[in-house]
């Protein structure tokens, strides 16, 4: 199973990323995804997630502003992220999760927002 995570970059601030997750070697159509964040000294932290059905559950401080999909026939799962702020700086990881046996992390990709 690889989860392959790109789209990061530098964006100032008030910008917008898309961060996307591809996955091969899994059906991710029957896993809940997730995008995780680890801020520079800091632990990592739930940023957003999307379950099989297509619930989506959000961090207080990116709701609004952040929006995760899925693309099942794409084995696909983004993450549009507007208004981008500095609190938003961190490396920026997709999880795919089914049960508590099958719990897979991509490389990760780097968010830098600066002016």
């Amino acid at each position: 199973v690889q989860l392959q995570a790109s789209g990061g970059g530098l964006v100032q601030p008030g910008g917008s990323l898309r961060l996307s997750c591809v996955a091969s070697g899994v059906i991710l159509s029957i896993y809940d995804m997730g995008w995780y964040r680890r801020a520079p000294g800091k632990q990592r932290e739930l940023v957003a997630t999307i379950n099989s059905g297509g619930s989506t559950n959000y961090a207080d401080s990116v709701q609004g502003r952040f929006t995760i999909s899925r693309d099942n026939s794409e084995n696909t799962v983004v993450l549009q992220m507007n208004s981008l702020k500095r609190e938003d700086i961190a490396v920026y990881y997709c999880n795919a999760r089914r049960g508590p046996s099958f719990n897979f992390w991509g490389q990760g990709t780097q968010v830098t927002v600066s002016s």
